[in-house]
């Protein structure tokens, strides 16, 4: 009997000897057959043979190979070469079978992929993907057969994309049933993940489908957390933050902030695009922001959402005090403070960042041409005097003091149901400036 890796090196051969050999054969039908100008849907990289007595004499030659590999095939282990037999007919029947035979050799290509990477990674090698995708328009089948083919393959799944998946994508995605629409999202996702290869994927034909789904309200929350999944990836490619931005997607995530289930992929997508140029503008001129981001921040239960969109407040307000100025009509300081108590240490660190540069550009705002009109200092007239400035510092003290205990005062009575909080009016009086949180 022979050892293992004899029957390795037989099982390999035999696999190649398979490919050559129903590469020729469809070549001599192809020739036989009347000209067609139908793409073919396997492209064998081959020479070209120009006459069909040549082409009869490999397929000749390439079947007694098949023939006798087959025969010593049959000393090796049984389980083996029952899968490879199978695979065999499967593949057989995918390229030369009728639309019933193709439809069973999907369902066994799809069990059989299942099981390993490496029978996944020989099905490619035998040319199973392209008739696949030219089957997914209408195969549940093909579709599940692609999902598993491309689970832990980053090459069948570029396969997937030179054979023409992306073209393949549905146009109307509410024609499709929930079933149809989840396989075709989870698809996506996995060849999004080509998006963070050195692979050069056309995300653009990818985003609409993707924004379609998401906007379906017959799409259910499964299905929209997978496409997140796939604007995730998507979206941590810089170059494709231009797509991104001037699709609506923004928007789009924008609303599914609010859906807990999937916020926190959005906030993540968000994350992503708040960085680039084009991602900031369109969130800075969206009419959804700040408001949405600081309902999120409310969320106790979900300190991940907390501190993703504090982080995409901070990213908008760095340096743009018309932003800044924007989120203090909102009302984002109570916010901040709440953040800053209850929030997680990440949460409350970017709160109290935040906080800062609202007291740092309120104390710059602060002099001879606004604040309280105490004590004012003409225009033309000389510096002000120590003692002036000393009367300001404690009067700013004094208005700092009275706006954090009336806000920590709110915040005190929401988490206690109105309790009394004398000792917190105690512990904020003592206090000095320097250790507010703003």
């Amino acid at each position: 009997m022979p050892n293992t890796s004899t029957t390795s090196s037989s099982n390999f051969d035999l696999t190649y000897i398979k490919l050559r050999f129903f590469t020729k054969v469809r070549r001599f039908l192809q020739l036989r057959a009347k000209p067609s100008n139908k793409p073919l849907l396997f492209h064998p990289s081959d020479h070209q043979i120009n006459n069909s007595e040549s082409t009869l004499a490999v397929v000749i030659e390439e079947s007694e190979k098949v023939e006798k590999l087959g025969e010593m095939g049959k000393e090796g282990d049984n389980k083996d070469n029952g899968w490879m037999m199978v695979l065999q007919k499967s593949v057989k029947k995918l390229h030369f079978g009728s639309l019933d035979e193709k439809e069973v050799a999907v369902k066994e290509i799809k069990k059989l992929a299942k099981e390993d990477l490496k029978r996944r990674k020989l099905m490619a090698e035998l040319g199973v993907i392209p008739p696949l995708v030219a089957m997914v328009a209408g195969s549940h089948q093909a579709v599940q057969a692609l999902i598993q083919l491309g689970n832990g393959s980053f090459t069948n799944k570029a396969l997937m994309v030179e054979a023409g998946i992306l073209s393949k994508l549905p146009q109307k995605t509410d024609n499709l049933d929930g079933n149809t629409r989840q396989e075709f999202a989870e698809l996506i996702l996995s060849i999004s993940s080509l998006a963070n290869t050195p692979y050069n994927m056309d995300s653009s034909r990818i985003i609409p489908f993707v924004v379609s789904i998401l906007d379906s309200s017959n799409s259910s929350v499964e299905t929209k957390c997978t496409c997140l999944g796939t604007l995730y990836n998507i979206s941590s490619v810089l170059e494709n933050s231009a797509s991104l931005a001037t699709s609506g997607t923004v928007t789009t995530l924008l609303r599914l902030c609010s859906l807990k289930e999937a916020s926190e992929k959005a906030l993540a997508t968000l994350g992503n695009l708040v960085v680039t140029l084009m991602g900031k503008k369109a969130m800075e001129e969206n009419p959804m922001v700040p408001e949405s981001l600081m309902e999120i921040m409310t969320w106790e239960e979900k300190p991940k959402c907390q501190e993703l969109s504090v982080y995409i407040l901070m990213i908008l307000a760095h340096q743009s005090s018309i932003q800044r100025e924007k989120m203090a009509k909102a009302g984002i300081v109570p916010v901040l403070l709440e953040v800053a108590l209850l929030g997680s240490s990440l949460a409350q660190k970017r709160a109290l960042k935040l906080l800062q540069w609202f007291k740092d550009e309120r104390q710059s705002k602060m002099g001879p041409h606004s604040g309280p009109q105490v004590g004012r200092v003409p225009i033309d007239s000389s510096p002000m005097s120590p003692r002036a400035v000393d009367e300001c510092k404690k009067l700013m003290k004094k208005i700092v003091k009275q706006s954090l205990y009336k806000n920590m005062e709110t915040i005190t009575s929401r988490a206690n149901g109105g309790s009394d909080s004398s000792r917190l009016k105690s512990l904020v009086v003592s206090s000095s400036s320097k250790s507010l949180p703003y």
